[in-house]
């Protein structure tokens, strides 16, 4: 069962993509919602999300794809479905990894720069190929790869310049290193703890203060399974 709210935010939405073909913006919900901030509608998404009615796809700022709707909106998804890697998916699309169980080489996307400092967007549009040792690959689950910008990472051994593996989760365990993306726009890479309904993304670098958030203004999108660099 969804609340009044939660329906309206999925109304919206599904009309949006039918029109447009891309989600709106959390502003743009905000408004349609009359609602005062933007915390109202991460709250709204997170939990239509826990209900199956839509699923956040990692690496892109406003990527939301419908799953199903209630029968009241006619039961059929709208939609929208970037080429991105959303780890459902029985077949192999341009842009994702290369699934291996085994040694040897494997081809991964290099998806963008992912900050380790200020947050900045992660993900380009088409992103190149990298090839990664495949021993560096965790369980058949994606995985994708990002070019570290900054230096807020640099006691846990991850350079300004170096490429990270990430495997692709939506949750994490405290003390793990993961893409976080704030506020549904701009990712991070930072260690992850939880301090009773907040979020703590923590830095490698004293120079950095922890950024202490809301649960739901971030959203795992993958943990640090390994590290390139070259000399």
């Amino acid at each position: 069962m969804l609340t009044k709210k939660q329906l309206d935010l999925l109304e919206f939405i599904n009309k949006r993509m039918q029109r447009d073909g891309v989600p709106p913006s959390f502003d743009e919900m905000k408004d349609a919602l009359d609602l005062r901030s933007k915390s109202g509608i991460h709250r709204l998404i997170t939990a239509l999300e826990e209900r199956g009615f839509i699923r956040r796809l990692a690496h892109r700022a406003r990527a939301i794809e419908i799953v199903k709707l209630p029968e009241s909106l006619g039961g059929q998804p709208a939609g929208f479905t970037p080429q991105v890697i959303d780890g459902d998916r029985p077949d192999r699309i341009p842009g994702t990894a290369t699934e291996i169980n085994s040694g040897g080489v494997a081809q991964l996307p290099l998806m963008g720069r992912i900050a380790a400092g200020v947050p900045i967007e992660s993900i380009n549009d088409q992103p190149p190929g990298i090839s990664v040792p495949g021993s560096m690959l965790q369980g058949s689950g994606r995985h994708y790869a990002l070019e570290v910008r900054g230096d807020s990472m640099i006691e846990a051994g991850i350079n300004d310049g170096d490429v990270v593996v990430i495997r692709e989760v939506s949750d994490a365990a405290d003390g793990d290193i993961v893409v976080a993306q704030i506020e549904g726009y701009e990712a991070t890479l930072k260690r992850f703890r939880r301090k009773g309904d907040m979020i703590v993304l923590e830095a490698a670098n004293p120079a950095y203060e922890p950024r202490v958030l809301p649960r739901g203004a971030v959203s795992v999108q993958g943990r640090l399974v390994g590290l390139i660099r070259t000399y």
